[in-house]
């Protein structure tokens, strides 16, 4: 089973920056790339480009919370509670056409 994990491609763990600007401030965002394939994902899903995905969220963050103390783990989180998400609408899924 440590195969799965160990023998994963280093682009998956290896950090990438991006610059992003938000709040009309451009800052640099260092993630794992898995992460950022996932953010690009949940961007294109909801119709944005990643940095506007990014900005908005970022927002939306400071609408209801004030400052994150942690901008990027709330990345991380986003993108587990997405694939968390997309996992739970698949099994659903499976579990509807099992009953047909």
């Amino acid at each position: 089973m440590c195969q799965i994990f160990a023998g994963q491609d280093p682009d998956n763990y290896s950090y990438v920056s991006r610059s992003i600007r938000l709040d009309g401030q451009v800052t640099s965002i260092r993630l794992e790339g898995l992460y950022w394939s996932i953010l690009d994902e949940v961007a294109e899903s909801q119709g944005f480009t990643t940095p506007g995905f990014i900005s908005k969220l970022h927002r939306e963050v400071m609408e209801l919370q004030g400052a994150p103390q942690n901008f990027t783990s709330l990345l991380r989180s986003a993108c587990l509670i997405y694939m968390d998400n997309r996992l739970a609408t698949r099994m659903e899924d499976l579990r509807q056409r099992q009953a047909s």
